[in-house]
């Protein structure tokens, strides 16, 4: 595919995925609609770079649909001032549109092949990617005044909790009976809570799967 038709199909994602579905921050849509898509998609499946879709990647991880990320992107209303991350960074996408709304972006990926794509893919756009288990986050560069969690999961544990700045955002799905949701919520005092803002198709990541109780 040539490089006009991936323009076609990235102003055919702003005005039927994106606008339709309540992604209406004027800075998300500018971001998402010049951030090229196609380079954070694996090249076998680049007709899938704009689709409004899960996109395999490999090892059970998949690109999030476009709407997912605008939403979440939309609903944290970011102010530009933001010392971010994002965990789950995959080939990127998410890390590089999140670079044009805030003032810093920490990307994490755990899958070393996803790791290597990404930092390929992310080259001139200030992000930091920064290898190791999602579960984790990354402490070193705390605290974070919002973080991404760019997929669906059960819970979130406590270590990625005390990542965020007292009154810090954050936004992901959550994994609810095979349901995900998207949500945002902010942390204050060490405590967070969550609003649903749209039920929507997320990856599921690895690691963050709810704690069982004990049984015999």
């Amino acid at each position: 595919m040539t490089e006009h038709v991936f323009d076609q199909m990235r102003r055919a994602m702003v005005a039927s995925q994106l606008r339709t579905t309540g992604v209406n921050d004027p800075r998300v849509v500018a971001a998402m609609g010049a951030v090229p898509r196609e380079r954070f998609v694996p090249p076998a499946r680049c007709a899938l770079a704009y689709a409004d879709t899960l996109v395999p990647l490999g090892g059970g991880r998949c690109l999030n649909p476009p709407m997912a990320l605008g939403r979440m992107l939309t609903e944290a209303r970011l102010r530009g001032a933001e010392k971010a991350l994002v965990i789950g960074a995959a080939t990127g996408y998410s890390a590089a549109v999140l670079a044009k709304l805030a003032a810093s972006v920490v990307a994490v990926e755990e899958d070393a092949k996803l790791a290597a794509f990404a930092r390929k893919a992310l080259v001139g756009t200030g992000v930091e990617l920064v290898e190791g288990p999602l579960k984790d986050g990354h402490a070193a560069g705390a605290p974070y005044d919002f973080i991404l969690i760019d997929g669906a999961v059960e819970h979130v544990p406590q270590l990625i909790v005390d990542q965020i700045a007292d009154g810090g955002e954050f936004a992901l799905a959550l994994l609810d009976e095979g349901v995900t949701r998207l949500c945002v919520g902010r942390v204050v005092a060490g405590a967070f809570g969550t609003q649903a803002v749209s039920d929507a198709a997320a990856a599921v990541l690895p690691g963050f799967e709810k704690p069982r109780g004990f049984s015999f």
